[in-house]
């Protein structure tokens, strides 16, 4: 994303505004958000995105008053909303979402930033060798590797919206989370809702709290991706991305995750 360009993406809203977050760009790269208010009139395409980020309501207020929706049978209710929780997104659901996680395509990962690797990942970049590794992994007793390979695409998603936020970045960790969790509801809500995004949130959320054995191995594959990359910028660079190593040693919680691990250590000693 060149520096002329802007994005407005809409974040929360009322009956008489909506509250956009808008993108700007940081010393190093990353992509931060600041919101505004517009209490103008809203075009077609703004009416459709407030419609998807805000909640259900059982009214909609005109002017003054208050003009509720035709009465309905029960039954009639709970049909609609099996169909609207099982549904797949809309076209245009689908491409506002897509649209958002652009930034995940443009976002370089922060951590190579810093240390001034040339030409470094992105955040996309890294979750699609994730995505690589839960593929090709062996198939393990217990282990759905479909969700494996799901999980690892969608675990940074949050970053498409807060970045990616290092300890470099004086952030709390709790403040991290909330701001990702902040940031995925929305998202959520920008694809429409229904299963898909429950799916998404489900995935991100039992990854986040490592309450799975599939969390467990994805969150294994994350280091083991970072110290691949580590080792293959020291190869093509020169340089030393050491600590990088030495902050996952000890910490892989998988015989895979551990496997894959040693086998980069030891590559690396060769050279």
């Amino acid at each position: 994303m060149g520096s002329g360009s802007r994005l407005v993406f809409p974040c929360r809203a009322s009956a008489s505004s909506l509250a956009f977050l808008v993108p700007s760009f940081t010393s190093s790269t990353r992509l931060s958000f600041k919101s505004f208010l517009s209490r103008t009139a809203l075009s077609p395409t703004a009416s459709t995105l407030l419609r998807m980020a805000s909640s259900s309501s059982s009214s909609v207020t005109v002017g003054d008053g208050i003009n509720p929706l035709p009465p309905s049978s029960s039954n009639d209710a709970v049909s609609a909303a099996a169909a609207a929780a099982t549904s797949p997104p809309s076209a245009s659901s689908a491409i506002d979402f897509l649209t958002l996680c652009h930034s995940l395509k443009t976002t370089k990962r922060a951590g190579w930033v810093l240390r001034d690797v040339q030409n470094p990942e992105s955040i996309a970049d890294h979750m699609y060798r994730m995505g690589l590794m839960a593929l090709i992994a062996s198939d393990i007793p217990g282990i759905n590797r479909d969700k494996c390979v799901k999980m690892a695409i969608v675990h940074d998603v949050a970053e498409a919206i807060v970045g990616d936020i290092t300890p470099s970045d004086g952030i709390s960790k709790d403040e991290k989370s909330r701001r990702e969790r902040e940031a995925l509801d929305h998202m959520c809500k920008l694809l429409g809702g229904g299963s898909r995004a429950k799916e998404v949130a489900e995935l991100w959320m039992e990854y986040e709290e490592n309450s799975s054995s599939e969390a467990k191995i994805v969150k294994d594959f994350d280091k083991v991706e970072m110290i691949l990359q580590a080792l293959e910028y020291e190869n093509e660079q020169g340089v030393d991305l050491d600590e990088f190593f030495q902050s996952t040693a000890g910490k892989f919680q998988t015989d895979v995750g551990k496997a894959w691990a040693s086998e980069i250590a030891s590559r690396r000693k060769k050279r």
